[in-house]
Protein backbone atom coordinates (compact mmCIF):
# COMPACT_ATOMS: atom_id res chain seq x y z
CA UNK A 1 0.00 0.00 0.00
CA UNK A 2 1.29 3.09 -0.98
CA UNK A 3 2.96 5.40 2.02
CA UNK A 4 2.16 9.11 2.75
CA UNK A 5 3.72 11.72 5.20
CA UNK A 6 1.79 13.93 7.00
CA UNK A 7 3.99 17.37 7.90
CA UNK A 8 2.13 19.39 10.89
CA UNK A 9 3.10 23.18 10.80
CA UNK A 10 2.34 24.61 13.83
CA UNK A 11 -0.42 23.89 16.52
CA UNK A 12 -0.08 23.90 20.49
CA UNK A 13 3.36 23.66 20.28
CA UNK A 14 3.35 27.37 19.23
CA UNK A 15 1.08 28.41 21.70
CA UNK A 16 3.47 29.56 24.97
CA UNK A 17 0.38 30.24 27.19
CA UNK A 18 -0.94 27.23 27.08
CA UNK A 19 -1.09 25.48 30.75
CA UNK A 20 0.23 22.24 31.33
CA UNK A 21 -3.27 20.90 32.09
CA UNK A 22 -4.43 21.95 28.65
CA UNK A 23 -1.26 21.09 26.73
CA UNK A 24 -1.64 17.61 28.55
CA UNK A 25 -5.18 17.40 27.58
CA UNK A 26 -4.48 18.23 24.14
CA UNK A 27 -1.50 15.47 23.90
CA UNK A 28 -3.78 12.96 24.87
CA UNK A 29 -5.91 13.76 21.50
CA UNK A 30 -2.75 13.68 19.40
CA UNK A 31 -2.18 9.69 20.78
CA UNK A 32 -5.78 8.71 20.26
CA UNK A 33 -5.47 9.83 16.87
CA UNK A 34 -2.43 8.42 16.01
CA UNK A 35 -3.42 4.99 18.29
CA UNK A 36 -6.46 4.45 15.99
CA UNK A 37 -4.01 4.62 12.63
CA UNK A 38 -2.18 2.12 14.41
CA UNK A 39 -4.75 0.06 15.44
CA UNK A 40 -6.46 0.38 11.24
CA UNK A 41 -2.53 -0.78 10.70
CA UNK A 42 -1.87 2.62 9.10
CA UNK A 43 0.45 4.35 11.09
CA UNK A 44 3.95 3.28 9.82
CA UNK A 45 6.33 6.11 12.16
CA UNK A 46 6.92 9.76 13.26
CA UNK A 47 7.88 12.00 15.55
CA UNK A 48 7.01 14.73 17.02
CA UNK A 49 10.10 17.69 16.55
CA UNK A 50 11.71 19.82 19.00
CA UNK A 51 11.77 23.64 18.39
CA UNK A 52 15.71 24.00 17.95
CA UNK A 53 17.94 23.13 15.29
CA UNK A 54 20.44 24.51 12.68
CA UNK A 55 19.94 25.33 9.40
CA UNK A 56 22.64 24.58 6.51
CA UNK A 57 21.56 27.00 3.40
CA UNK A 58 23.80 27.28 0.11
CA UNK A 59 27.02 26.48 -1.59
CA UNK A 60 28.99 27.88 1.03
CA UNK A 61 26.61 25.86 3.65
CA UNK A 62 26.15 28.81 6.56
CA UNK A 63 24.76 27.36 9.59
CA UNK A 64 22.82 29.46 11.21
CA UNK A 65 20.57 28.59 14.54
CA UNK A 66 16.91 27.67 14.64
CA UNK A 67 14.47 26.05 11.79
CA UNK A 68 13.57 29.92 12.24
CA UNK A 69 10.41 30.93 10.64
CA UNK A 70 6.86 31.98 11.32
CA UNK A 71 5.01 29.83 14.11
CA UNK A 72 2.12 29.03 11.78
CA UNK A 73 4.87 27.95 9.13
CA UNK A 74 7.37 25.99 11.82
CA UNK A 75 7.59 21.82 11.14
CA UNK A 76 6.23 20.30 14.44
CA UNK A 77 6.74 17.14 13.40
CA UNK A 78 5.80 14.33 10.59
CA UNK A 79 3.69 10.85 10.85
CA UNK A 80 3.88 7.98 7.80
CA UNK A 81 0.96 6.70 7.15
CA UNK A 82 -0.49 4.03 4.34
CA UNK A 83 -3.64 4.83 2.57
CA UNK A 84 -4.96 3.68 -0.66
CA UNK A 85 -4.64 7.13 -2.43
CA UNK A 86 -4.17 11.16 -1.36
CA UNK A 87 -7.90 11.69 -1.59
CA UNK A 88 -7.81 8.49 1.22
CA UNK A 89 -4.53 9.98 3.49
CA UNK A 90 -5.98 13.44 3.41
CA UNK A 91 -9.23 12.37 4.88
CA UNK A 92 -7.32 10.46 7.36
CA UNK A 93 -5.79 13.80 8.12
CA UNK A 94 -8.65 15.48 8.71
CA UNK A 95 -8.99 14.39 12.45
CA UNK A 96 -5.86 15.93 13.45
CA UNK A 97 -5.66 17.45 16.42
CA UNK A 98 -3.07 20.57 15.57
CA UNK A 99 -6.43 21.86 13.90
CA UNK A 100 -7.84 22.96 17.49
CA UNK A 101 -4.74 25.44 17.59
CA UNK A 102 -4.66 26.96 14.19
CA UNK A 103 -2.30 24.30 12.85
CA UNK A 104 -2.10 22.70 9.37
CA UNK A 105 -1.07 19.40 7.58
CA UNK A 106 0.69 18.63 4.64
CA UNK A 107 0.10 15.70 3.39
CA UNK A 108 2.26 14.87 1.00
CA UNK A 109 3.41 10.89 -1.18
CA UNK A 110 6.30 9.05 -0.05
CA UNK A 111 7.99 7.82 -3.24
CA UNK A 112 9.22 4.63 -3.18
CA UNK A 113 12.40 3.78 -5.28
CA UNK A 114 13.45 0.08 -5.48
CA UNK A 115 16.96 -0.04 -5.07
Amino acid sequence: MPKYMFIFRGGAPEIPDLSPTEMEAHLRKWYAWAGELAKAGRHTGGQPLDGMGKTIRGRNRTVTDGPYAESKDLVTGSLVIEASSLEEATELAMDCPVFEFGGSVEVRPVVHHDL
